[in-house]
């Protein structure tokens, strides 16, 4: 897929960006930037392709990307508004020295995790949307301040999940056109049967070619990609309908629920009833 490099804008009066992106600045496709992101979602819901991660996003969650980790916040429908409060910052901005600090140490092994993307955990994630979004409006040192105290709530491994480590993405421009012409075939209709003919034809190559262009590329099988894109539309479904789970079954891709929850279970650790029933447990 073709990789945007995207430059962050920085005012001179401040050191680091930090601001509200609403459609259609939200709209950004897969991008990377040099510097370190933190984001929670506002309005909106979709897909999250970070680095190797593909994941469901929702109102409300909670993210920190290393600097040059690719990814992509898809919205589930063009006609949906999206918007995040961002957060963007050189690791090194306030200087090396500061961070050799004994009482950076936990943020500076945050920051030093190249390739790292993360998810903050529910309890977290108010407390860090209250102070993102006073972030954006603070002017001066408590604009540095806000941000250490985000970064020192995030950083304790009990805070956050990590979703993707050690991704790296380096291809020519023509195989990056060629995986964005994958992706987004995919992506509008992986809720159908995709088969792998079909998707090396889009590619013009064998299907073994393909198999092994898009692991090289991807970092999985392209089976693997599509299985994650649909176990991820079963939770959404799982979490905001009661639909019956045979029925989610059949509307996430599959037509054998023996298939359905064997990856399933494959992807998420447990069954979908166990899965929903969390979910429900934590609304509570």
């Amino acid at each position: 897929m073709y990789t945007l490099i995207q430059k962050i804008h920085v005012e001179d009066y401040n050191s680091f960006a930090c601001r509200t992106y609403r459609t259609p600045d939200f709209e950004t496709n897969w991008h990377k930037h040099e510097e370190c992101e933190l984001i929670i979602i506002t309005e909106g819901h979709g897909t999250a392709l970070i680095g190797d991660y593909i994941g469901n996003y929702n109102t409300g969650d909670v993210f920190f990307m290393a600097g040059n980790l690719p990814h992509w916040f898809r919205k589930s429908h063009h006609k949906m508004t999206g918007s995040a409060v961002v957060a963007q910052f050189k690791k090194d901005f306030w200087g090396d020295s500061f961070l050799q600090l004994p009482e950076m140490k936990e943020i500076n092994q945050l920051l030093n995790k190249d390739d790292i993307g993360i998810k903050i955990k529910p309890k977290v994630q108010k407390t860090i949307a209250v102070l993102l979004k006073e972030l954006e409006s603070e002017k001066g040192i408590e604009r540095i301040y806000k941000l250490m105290i985000c970064l020192q709530k995030i950083c304790k491994p009990s805070a956050y999940n990590i979703i993707t480590d050690g991704f790296s993405y380096t291809s020519s421009s023509e195989e990056n056109s060629t995986i964005k012409e994958v992706f987004d075939y995919s992506l509008k209709n992986y809720l159908k049967k995709i088969t792998l003919k079909e998707v090396a034809n889009i590619a013009d190559m064998s299907i073994p070619t393909f198999c092994r262009f898009f692991k090289k590329n991807i970092k999985k099988s392209y089976f693997d990609f599509l299985k994650e894109l649909r176990i991820g539309h079963a939770c959404k479904l799982l979490k905001t309908t009661s639909k019956p789970i045979l029925e989610i079954c059949y509307e996430s891709g599959y037509n054998s629920w023996a298939h359905f929850s064997k990856q399933f279970n494959n992807v998420k650790k447990c069954t979908p009833s166990v899965y929903r029933n969390q979910f429900i447990k934590l609304q509570s």
